[in-house]
C-alpha cells in the first residue's frame, strides 16, 4: 500500500481490485525536491562589497552611536549577513568630541587601564576622556559591541573616529547616516 488506494468491491460474490492514485502523496514528493534546492546563502569574504558611511555624534547619546556603527561594523543591516565572515562596512564617525553622555555618567563612569606592572592601575573618568581623549572614549564603546576575537578585531580596523568635524576619507565618498 504505498502509493496506491486498495478498493475491495462486492459484486456478485467476486472480489473486484481497483487502484487509484493517491493524491497527497505525489504533492509531498514535490515539496520535498523542492525544499532540497533551497539553500542558506552563505557570504564569502571575497565577494563581499563594502561602502563607507559618516555618523555625526554631534549632540547624540554614546550609546546609540555606537550600537548604530558596531550593527555596520557587524554587517548585520545586510540581507548577505554572515556571523563567520567580516561582512560589514567602513564607519566615520565625526564630533565625538561633543557626544552626550545621560544620567550622571559624566562623573560617575570610570575607565580603566592597566600597564601589567603592579600598582599600574590607571583610572579615567568620563569626563577626563571627553575633555582629553574622546575618540578613544567612542572606540571602546563601539569595540566593546563587537566579537571579542579576531574576527572583531579586524571589524575595528573599519571603524575611524575624529573629535571634529572633519575627516581624511572624502575621497570614499561616505554617505551620511542619521541617528533619530
Amino acid at each position: 500500500m504505498t502509493n496506491r488506494i486498495f478498493l475491495h468491491i462486492i459484486l456478485t460474490g467476486t472480489f473486484y481490485l481497483l487502484e487509484l492514485p493517491c493524491p497527497g502523496k505525489a504533492e509531498a514528493r514535490k515539496t520535498n525536491e523542492r525544499d532540497k534546492k533551497m539553500k542558506t546563502f552563505m557570504q564569502k569574504k571575497e565577494n563581499v562589497k563594502r561602502t563607507w558611511y559618516v555618523i555625526d555624534a554631534e549632540g547624540k547619546t554614546l550609546g546609540r552611536v555606537a550600537t548604530k556603527a558596531a550593527t555596520i561594523l557587524r554587517g548585520k543591516h545586510k540581507p548577505t549577513y554572515t556571523p563567520s565572515v567580516d561582512c560589514g562596512d567602513y564607519v566615520i564617525i565625526i564630533n565625538a568630541s561633543k557626544v552626550n553622555l545621560t544620567g550622571n555618567k559624566l562623573n560617575d563612569k570610570m575607565y580603566y587601564n592597566h600597564s601589567g606592572y603592579p600598582g599600574g592601575l590607571r583610572e579615567r573618568s568620563a569626563k577626563v576622556m571627553v575633555e582629553k581623549y574622546p575618540e578613544e572614549m567612542v572606540e571602546r564603546a563601539v569595540k566593546g559591541m563587537l566579537p571579542h576575537n579576531s574576527l572583531g578585531r579586524s571589524m575595528g580596523k573599519k571603524l575611524f573616529v575624529y573629535a571634529g568635524s572633519e575627516h581624511k576619507h572624502e575621497a570614499q565618498k561616505p554617505t551620511a547616516l542619521n541617528i533619530d
